[in-house]
């Protein structure tokens, strides 16, 4: 497709800006793909139209009005961030389930996935809405155990679809053997236990 006369690439960025570029008027976004995924490279628009949003954008950014509502909403998240990182960490040790004698064990454990998973932009499952919180604090735990205590990490699995996911499948199944020594007080287990040397390492 030919680039209309007088247009210009707003690269990514300012999603304020692109926000109004889009709202104001006709435009193109272009898009590439990043590995296998499809992200955005940039906005097409008139130059004169994206020239005087930035200008007007940036008079609103510079009155004190602006950098309070700035201020109002950051700790706004922040609030919103705590919250969430204490209601997934009681999610995770909820599903943990463990035996009472196992109880400080579980707590750690659900703090330690919580911390891994919770960051803003980790990309994580913690972070999708897409599913109940439950499902998130058992599908974040399943998969630290599939990183810290099995050798999924080294492993040589072959490019068959469906190959991974049968891996995954089947590592989560041990996964879930293993916490259930915990939930059912097992004991014996513990000196070569891959995820009671995990959680030592990691909080060594």
């Amino acid at each position: 497709m030919k680039i209309p006369e007088g247009w210009k690439l707003l690269k990514p960025g300012d999603a304020a800006l692109s926000r109004r570029i889009k709202n104001d008027g006709p435009s193109w976004t272009i898009e590439g793909l990043l590995g296998k995924r499809m992200v955005s490279k940039g906005i097409l628009a008139p130059a004169g139209r994206i020239e005087a949003l930035r200008a007007e954008l940036m008079t609103e950014r510079a009155a004190p009005s602006y950098q309070k509502k700035l201020d109002a909403g950051r700790a706004r998240r922040k609030k919103q961030e705590t919250l969430y990182h204490v209601e997934f960490c009681v999610a995770v040790f909820a599903f943990l389930k463990f035996d009472k004698q196992y109880s400080d064990l579980a707590k750690t454990l659900a703090h330690t996935i919580t911390e891994h998973a919770i960051p803003v932009g980790s990309g994580t499952v913690a972070r999708t809405k897409m599913i109940p919180l439950e499902q998130r604090a058992e599908a974040a735990t399943i998969a630290w155990l599939r990183h810290q205590t099995t050798a999924y990490d080294n492993m040589t699995i072959p490019r068959i679809k469906g190959k991974r996911r049968e891996v995954r499948q089947l590592l989560a199944k041990k996964s879930r053997e293993l916490l259930n020594n915990y939930r059912v007080g097992k004991s014996d287990h513990l000196p070569h236990c891959p995820l009671y040397k995990a959680l030592h390492e990691k909080n060594s």
